[in-house]
């Protein structure tokens, strides 16, 4: 997309606008209050807006509706440092050293570096917006079958890597996890599989119920059996100064996965999980501090939020380009937009220039608001610290049925919570990882039904999904690299003590 300069400062005087401003502050804060909620997603809080942005103007529609979506990135993180709790799958990688770190009393730092490099996620994907609009949709678009099934394989490969010393027991969660999305009617043959004669799971198990149940019901269980050793931890303020150490190692995690987000976003059906979770997986093997991940490290907060925050934005890009949607609140947006008059395409860009320069000015605009806001917010947030374990962990658990009833208004979904707040509280007494589970329970439909797909493309040659095209053969590699990786470090490190 070539930037007009006449375009550039009509669209950036409509977002300044007083109107549009609003819309920005109220869209950042309803996104950041929902991504705090569990089971409360963006695509929620968007779709309940809905009949709020008819007779609006359709820009300010827009920014409203993507204010909405890039604030619940912000703030799904919020509860998962605080609570172990999150509020979608993109903030389930916070939880990995996020909760470690509230544990160790440092509660304000993560949440003040969450805050931060969601800023930095939001503002280098804007820049990449700008810039690679028109060649990054028309690159989304050579991912055929082969290659969505290949990155798939290659997110769960990398997810399991994080399991290092236990790599046997990340591969059965991650089994565990495709066996859940299985669940449902076969969408290519229509045979119900797993469904125990209970109409409700025809459409199989929702993901973020699995969330839930394995991450706050389980950690609420958890810690029932310790209660009485169990105390508040301490929470202070002043912690959320960050200390040079602590701005030099994650400078170089915000900036290096900020564009892995992005371009993972830019890919119509990954999402902010995927991209978390790869970023969080990349960071892991590449970081000096890597074998403290998982610890309270506080690269391990920085990387996958600013990956998920990237992500939100690179998924408008696919919207906006070719109308495809790259998530499924960006689906939600699609469907208001298109009721709003306007048409995404190509056209769009030539149609319309002031409104995408606009929205692009309020995504500038947005992300500086909304990590004030953040940070702010995290005075009051640690609070939450000091309530009494006996009335703070009830409460969890209330907002989780809560947040679970909103995804379906059924109450088998109180049972199936209940059933992997067990399979949770089990996993994490035997010390197995729950990431690899949860992000298989999210990509494993997908998974196999672009498998399925490449079978037919490759006429059941199950070796040309591997080197249908050079896309493929490199995710390929990647996803050996992935799986081998921790012998590969292990041969080096045994190579220099020989030396």
């Amino acid at each position: 997309m070539g930037i007009d300069a006449g375009s550039f400062l009509e669209g950036l005087s409509t977002a300044f606008h007083p109107m549009n401003l609003l819309w920005v502050l109220i869209g950042g804060f309803l996104g950041t209050v929902v991504g705090m909620l569990p089971g409360l997603g963006p695509a929620t809080a968007v779709a309940v807006l809905i009949p709020v942005t008819f007779g609006m103007e359709p820009v300010s529609a827009l920014i409203l509706m993507v204010s909405i979506y890039y604030g619940a990135m912000y703030g799904g993180s919020r509860s998962s440092i605080l609570l172990n709790t999150p509020g979608d799958g993109s903030a389930i990688a916070a939880t990995f050293d996020g909760y470690p770190m509230t544990k160790k009393g440092e509660a304000g730092k993560a949440l003040t570096i969450s805050a931060i490099a969601s800023l930095i996620g939001g503002i280098v994907a804007v820049i990449g917006f700008i810039i690679l609009a028109k060649p990054l949709s028309a690159f989304a678009l050579k991912f055929g079958p082969q290659e969505y099934f290949l990155l798939f394989l290659f997110t769960l490969s990398a997810i399991v890597t994080l399991s290092s010393g236990k790599m046997v027991k990340g591969f059965i969660a991650t089994s565990i996890g495709l066996i859940i999305s299985t669940v449902g009617v076969d969408l290519q043959t229509s045979i119900y599989r797993f469904t125990f004669d209970l109409p409700h799971l025809s459409e199989g198990i929702n993901f973020l119920v699995v969330i839930i149940g394995v991450y706050a019901v389980a950690e609420v269980l958890y810690n029932y059996l310790h209660l009485d050793a169990l105390k508040p931890p301490k929470a202070d303020v002043g912690s959320m100064k960050l200390s040079k150490e602590d701005i030099k190692n994650t400078r170089g995690a915000m900036l290096r996965q900020s564009p892995i987000g992005f371009l993972i976003g830019v890919l119509p059906g990954a999402g902010g999980s995927i991209a978390a979770m790869l970023s969080y997986s990349t960071e892991k093997q590449i970081s000096k501090n890597g074998k403290n991940f998982g610890k309270g490290q506080i690269e391990g907060v920085a990387a996958p939020e600013a990956s998920n925050n990237a992500a939100s934005v690179g998924a408008l890009i696919p919207l906006l380009t070719m109308g495809v949607p790259g998530s499924g609140t960006t689906a939600v947006i699609l469907g208001a937009v298109v009721m709003l008059g306007l048409q995404p395409g190509p056209l769009l860009f030539a149609n319309e220039p002031e409104t995408i320069w606009t929205l692009v000015n309020s995504m500038f605009i947005g992300n500086i608001f909304l990590v004030i806001l953040n940070i702010a917010l995290i005075g009051l947030l640690l609070k939450i610290l000091r309530t009494p374990p006996k009335v703070l962990y009830p409460i969890i658990l209330v907002l989780a049925f809560i947040g679970t009833y909103t995804l379906g208004y059924s109450i088998t979904d109180f049972y199936i919570l209940i059933i992997f707040g067990i399979i949770g509280l089990v996993m994490k007494l035997l010390d197995f990882p729950a990431a690899p589970l949860i992000l298989a329970a999210i990509v494993g439909s997908d998974m196999e039904q672009n498998f399925r797909k490449s079978l037919i493309v490759s006429n059941n040659n199950v070796a040309d999904i591997f080197l249908a095209s050079p896309i493929s053969i490199v995710l390929t590699l990647m996803t050996i690299l992935a799986l081998f990786y921790p012998l590969i470090i292990k041969g080096f490190k045994r190579m220099k003590v020989k030396k």
